[in-house]
């Protein structure tokens, strides 16, 4: 076989989030205690929604949906860096990174999507709150839900057969700690323009239509509050939107920097640490955010201790 050619079944060797140093035994507990955590918190958070009837409005609806696909896209990342640090290699097969690259954007794509569409229900609750039961009906639900997990799919089949049918070079090793587009991007040799402007374009749409939909979400929001006349009801309508706020700024910016900059605003470091902002603390913050800040939530989990009692 050529070594300069690419080739469809050898194993690609991914590098890791951290080497093995003397700090690299607590790095690996921090990222094994924030998975389990993660996974704790979006699960209590399932369960609350859930069991509790005061929590069963469209809102925790979707939120509850949101915290199910962190669950998925936080367990097709975590699990395999840890063991690769364990066994001392980073192997992967073609196929099983194929599969991870295939999983990771379908689960991420849906919650670009959902994050979205709630900022579209903020809308509804705070500028057309009499005629919410009806533009958020349990048939709404269900098709922004279905929306989101149909952009995820289209993300996943559009941009897998891109990403993986890559001129990969003779060097098969992955300077990052799963298999992720713009790293494959580097790993390939040749003339690669033509898939650089059809994963960019992917990308762009990607991000952009969700992101527009929170744009246009709350500059409705922004004139509707600057007309309530009360500090209290503006302070209400903030409080309502500020958990959602922070988790689309915080998932939307690292996502922004990983899939919209150029590739030549790039470094394997800084790839590594936004890449794992988002795909690994985001996924504990979400439910963080959604409970510390929110008195629904942290009722409810009063409600069901006082049960147990």
């Amino acid at each position: 076989m050529d070594g300069d050619n690419q080739t469809s079944s050898s194993d690609f060797i991914l590098t890791g989030l951290f080497t093995h140093s003397a700090i690299s035994v607590f790095l690996f507990s921090i990222i094994c205690a924030i998975f389990f955590m993660a996974m704790i918190a979006n699960g209590v958070m399932i369960f609350l929604i859930h069991i509790d009837s005061h929590l069963h409005t469209p809102m925790y609806f979707l939120l509850s949906h949101l915290s199910f696909i962190d669950m998925m896209y936080i367990s097709t990342i975590v699990p395999k860096m840890l063991i690769d640090y364990l066994v001392g290699k980073g192997t992967i097969s073609f196929i099983a990174c194929t599969a991870q690259y295939f999983l990771y954007m379908g689960f991420v794509g849906a919650e670009f999507f959902l994050l979205g569409l709630m900022a579209y229900d903020r809308y509804v609750a705070i500028c057309n709150p009499l005629r919410y039961p009806v533009l958020m009906s349990h048939q709404v639900c269900w098709m922004i839900l279905a929306s989101s997990w149909l952009g995820g799919a289209l993300d996943s089949f559009l941009l897998t057969p891109i990403t993986m049918s890559l001129p990969f070079c003779s060097s098969h090793k992955i300077n990052h700690f799963f298999c992720e587009g713009p790293t494959m991007l580097r790993l390939a040799c040749g003339d690669k323009a033509a898939y650089e402007m059809v994963m960019y374009i992917c990308c762009v749409m990607m991000l952009l239509i969700p992101f527009s939909v929170v744009i246009a979400s709350y500059a409705q929001i922004l004139i509707t509050v600057h007309q309530i006349k009360s500090d209290e009801g503006k302070k209400k309508a903030f409080a309502t939107c500020s958990s959602h706020i922070m988790v689309v700024t915080l998932f939307y910016g690292a996502a922004l920097y990983t899939y919209m900059l150029p590739q030549s605003y790039h470094t394997p470091i800084k790839d590594k640490v936004f890449s794992a902002f988002y795909t690994i603390l985001t996924p504990l913050l979400n439910p963080l955010i959604y409970s510390l800040r929110n008195t629904d939530v942290t009722e409810a989990f009063k409600r069901i201790l006082a049960r147990c009692q």
